[in-house]
């Protein structure tokens, strides 16, 4: 994989906040934080903020299901 690659597929992610995707998984903020200070949920550090990328929010929940199905 060349450098152009990657940077062209990393411009593509979308990072969402931890407001955003608690939002989306119907979750309180302070859960998220758990999910990500735990490792469950990858995410990125900006300043004194989390970004999560939102392919790791739909990783996340396609696990969850498969452990309760």
């Amino acid at each position: 994989m060349t450098g152009s690659q990657s940077d062209g597929r990393l411009s593509e992610v979308r990072f969402l906040t931890v407001a955003e995707v608690a939002a989306v998984m119907r979750v309180s903020k302070m859960t998220v934080y758990r999910l990500v200070h735990s490792g469950e949920l990858a995410a990125v550090r900006v300043g004194r903020s989390f970004r999560v990328p939102e392919h790791a929010v739909h990783e996340y929940l396609r696990g969850a299901f498969s452990e309760t199905a």
